[in-house]
């Protein structure tokens, strides 16, 4: 079936619908006071700029209409915290906990991240642009309008998620995990290399390009049981 679809794209037989963008216009901000984070705690309208919240426990804080800059999250736990209508830009940490979150209406850009924990997150309306992210567990999540673009995702789990309206563009995808993954009007033709490590069999429901299918060809084989000699 992923081979049909790939074929049906190649030839302009298939659309794929279009991720709708966020489109974050921020108001004035205030400059945050430094303080740590607090779980639960409501952050409206501020400039976090360079700021160190790492090891910080913000479990189930809502950040609304918030630019975080240059930011530090080393271990920093946003488990069940809400991101909305909200710039992330050039943050970077390792083991950054954002299980069970909810991004909607976010731009992250050029982010460094390494190991970070999104499972069961939902995220709705969400450009992910530039910068690089290592083993990102998205297992069980929901993603819906979310653009990956000129970024590098190296062994991203995407095991158990819905992807709707997902597109790669200009994106390497390296060594990703689509096992139980259902995947809707998702489009993988921008993404170079398109590495699949596990789950070829969920492609079904996303549109790759022909030399993409040639590419993937000994991993589809493999998935058939069929020996190529």
């Amino acid at each position: 079936m992923a081979m049909a679809t790939a074929r049906n794209a190649a030839g302009g037989g298939t659309a794929v619908k279009a991720a709708r963008r966020p489109e974050v216009r921020l108001p004035g901000l205030r400059p945050y006071d430094g303080g740590e984070l607090e779980p639960d705690g409501d952050y409206d309208g501020l400039d976090l700029r360079e700021t160190d919240l790492g090891g910080q426990d913000g479990a189930g804080a809502r950040f609304m209409d918030c630019a975080l800059t240059g930011c530090v999250l080393d271990e920093t736990s946003l488990r069940k915290a809400r991101l909305l209508d909200s710039v992330l830009s050039g943050v970077r940490g390792v083991g950054t906990d954002l299980s069970g979150a909810t991004l909607r209406d976010v731009e992250l850009t050029d982010a460094r991240l390494g190991g970070t924990q999104a499972h069961g997150a939902v995220l709705e309306r969400v450009l992910v642009r530039g910068g690089k992210i290592d083993f990102l567990n998205l297992r069980q999540a929901r993603l819906k309008d979310v653009v990956f673009e000129s970024c590098v995702l190296v062994e991203p789990d995407f095991g158990g998620a819905r992807l709707e309206r997902v597109e790669f563009v200009d994106c390497a995808l390296k060594q990703a995990d689509l096992s139980a993954a259902v995947l809707v009007d998702v489009d993988l033709r921008g993404a170079a290399p398109l590495e699949i490590a596990r789950g070829v069999d969920r492609l079904s429901g996303a549109v790759i390009s022909a030399p993409q299918l040639m590419d993937l060809a000994p991993v589809l084989a493999a998935e058939l049981g069929v020996r190529v000699v």
